[in-house]
């Protein structure tokens, strides 16, 4: 693999960034910007400028040259509806990540800055003479990658569609890792994906397509550490109603206080763990439910496919906990087998996207929000 590649994988708190030379990594970094910088900014969306020029700072620091740069990869934001693969990114997708049309969420300086930068390295080129390659920016499997099935789109009522918001890079990477061990690609299998972390998401891979997912930043799925997940409806529409919250405590209160933070005032798993082993029969008998929780999402969504599944994969960081894994497995493994792939690396999983690219292998998706589906 040849080519020289630069990673973007925006977060709430911080940047990670890694550089790949010849389908090596040769180094990772979190760039955290100062809290009096983040502080003078109302949207993390107006970040993009801080995090570009921090970003460059320090590949100058490493002796990197912008212009010897060939892609930039970035996490996908929240644009919708699109299909899974790489998306060049244009200014029409760096426009809708900015305005929010889609949701508003740190991954969105993704894109934005990865298109700053391809600039300045095209700037920097041109410097140098004509006939220069032109460097692009990119991103791969989006987060609100759109592939549902028309029948599983349907809400309750016509105002409740369902959407896809899914750990899609993840979820797909591994998918891909699985069909190979089989020496298979993901269009020859059938795959539940069930990504376990802060935020867990469950979706249906069906021949490259991913059929069904939940919304998982939307109040939909699994308990989480720090998400609710599903919550039944009455009470929910009683508590809006109560006079004692508003709409951003109440969507606070699902997303980012709900599940193991709403128990315990933790999010942290190794915690809870610790705790149940130590005889808190709290902490164990939350853990048994989202075992549970789940579970039963990744056997609603086998009869999406008929139960014709062959594997269950289990991700995340969460997936490192050896027994929650195993109890998912003992109420899952009737369904198909279970393979545990425990972590993310987003930062890989865009790299080798952008090694596909490079080599010609991946089609290349062009974004245009007037025709959304390509």
């Amino acid at each position: 693999m040849e080519g020289r590649i630069l990673v973007i994988n925006t977060g709430s708190t911080s940047t990670k960034i890694a550089w790949y030379e010849d389908g090596r990594k040769l180094f990772e970094q979190n760039i955290t910007l100062a809290p009096n910088v983040m502080a003078k900014y109302s949207s993390v969306t107006d970040l993009d400028l801080e995090c570009r020029d921090a970003i460059t700072d320090f590949l100058f620091s490493k002796g990197i040259e912008l212009s010897t740069i060939d892609i930039v990869m970035a996490r996908g934001g929240l644009v919708t509806p699109v299909v899974t693969g790489v998306y060049e990114v244009n200014k029409a997708m760096c426009d809708t990540l900015k305005t929010g049309r889609d949701g508003v969420h740190a991954c969105n300086l993704s894109a934005i800055i990865a298109y700053d930068i391809a600039e300045e390295v095209n700037e920097a080129r041109s410097a140098e003479g004509p006939g220069q390659k032109i460097c692009k920016a990119y991103i791969a499997d989006p987060p609100m990658a759109d592939e549902m099935l028309p029948e599983l789109k349907f809400g309750g009522r016509p105002e409740f569609p369902r959407r896809t918001l899914f750990h899609a890079l993840n979820s797909r990477a591994v998918v891909r890792r699985y069909a190979a061990s089989k020496g298979l690609t993901n269009k020859d299998v059938t795959v539940i994906v069930a990504h376990l972390g802060g935020g867990s998401s469950v979706s249906v891979h069906h021949h490259g397509l991913v059929i069904d997912t939940t919304d998982s930043l939307g109040g939909d799925g699994p308990i989480t550490p720090e998400r609710a997940g599903t919550v039944p409806a009455f009470p929910l529409v009683e508590m809006c109603f109560s006079g004692k919250y508003s709409k951003d405590r109440i969507k606070k209160m699902l997303v980012g206080e709900g599940g193991a933070m709403a128990y315990f005032g933790t999010k942290s798993f190794l915690e809870l763990s610790d705790r149940a082993r130590e005889g808190d029969k709290e902490a164990s008998l939350f853990l048994k439910s989202y075992c549970a929780s789940v579970s039963k999402y990744i056997g609603y969504f086998s009869t999406d496919v008929c139960g014709q599944v062959d594997a269950i994969i289990l991700t995340g960081g969460i997936a490192h906990n050896k027994e929650i894994t195993a109890e998912i497995t003992r109420r899952v493994s009737f369904i198909a087998p279970v393979v545990v792939y425990p972590g993310e690396d987003e930062l890989e999983s865009l790299a080798e996207n952008g090694y596909g690219i490079l080599s010609g292998k991946f089609r290349i998706h062009q974004y245009n929000p007037d025709r959304l589906l390509d």
